[in-house]
């Protein structure tokens, strides 16, 4: 594995003061493809929002030397609302902000790169369509040709199968495994285990708390399956107030 690129200090994010992320640590190497893994309510999403800067930690800190344009993000499909009245190219065309500025002009150029981007997910002909019309598999190509445009250095994708058929989802992990190839450092919280164990050679492994962070096969194991699925059940809502450290 080569050099750290994003580092996880102690890291705690907490809501109402209760953790939901706890004293954290690790790093993502340079380049790296890993997968957060976890129960459901383990902090996964919490965890990757940290990462991308949404949430602010109550204690510890993400550290790392990247620009906010150094980084893309694909949210959870549950978070953004479909019923904006934009076309599929303008969607794409959102992902060439780094280089046009909030306001810049729009050119032949970076059409043409929006253009191959949807060629690339499977989407041409679909420029003029507006997104309200497209099924889940259809608009999450969408939003993976936004993230070709944008071009970042680290891609951070929250639940980015969910609900969509096993065509899409074969043909977008063939997208990560492209961004791997190039040297993009990619994230992604997962649910499914199958998925994880075929596709990601990285794992973290969370229920709140760290549970194992390294190669897939030796995190997901049934010892650390099981830990963390203690850790959830037995998790205490009404548990004391988590101070931040002296």
């Amino acid at each position: 594995m080569s050099s750290p690129l994003l580092t996880l200090d102690n890291l705690t994010v907490t809501y109402d003061r209760h953790p939901a992320v706890h004293h954290v640590c690790g790093q993502f190497a340079r380049g790296s493809l890993t997968a957060i893994a976890g129960p459901n309510g383990g902090g996964k999403s919490t965890l990757i929002k940290s990462i991308m800067g949404e949430l602010r930690p109550a204690d510890g800190r993400v550290a790392h030397q990247l620009k906010r344009s150094d980084i893309g993000y694909l949210p959870q499909a549950a978070e953004i609302n479909r019923r904006f009245p934009i076309s599929v190219i303008d969607t794409v065309l959102l992902g060439s902000w780094k280089t046009t500025g909030a306001f810049g002009r729009i050119g032949r150029k970076h059409r043409q790169e929006a253009a191959d981007a949807l060629a690339a997910v499977g989407l041409s002909g679909f420029e003029a369509r507006p997104i309200g019309s497209l099924s889940a598999g259809q608009f999450q190509r969408v939003l993976f040709a936004r993230l070709l445009v944008q071009d970042a250095r680290v891609i951070l994708l929250d639940e980015p199968f969910t609900a969509i058929d096993a065509r899409t989802t074969e043909d977008l992990i063939g997208v990560i495994g492209q961004w791997h190839g190039e040297g993009r450092t990619v994230i992604a919280v997962l649910h499914d285990l199958d998925q994880v164990r075929r596709y990601f050679p990285q794992t973290l492994l969370i229920a709140r708390e760290l549970i194992g962070w390294g190669p897939t096969g030796t995190v997901l194991t049934d010892t650390n399956l099981s830990k963390a699925r203690m850790l959830s059940e037995s998790w205490d809502e009404d548990a004391a107030i988590c101070e931040p450290a002296a």
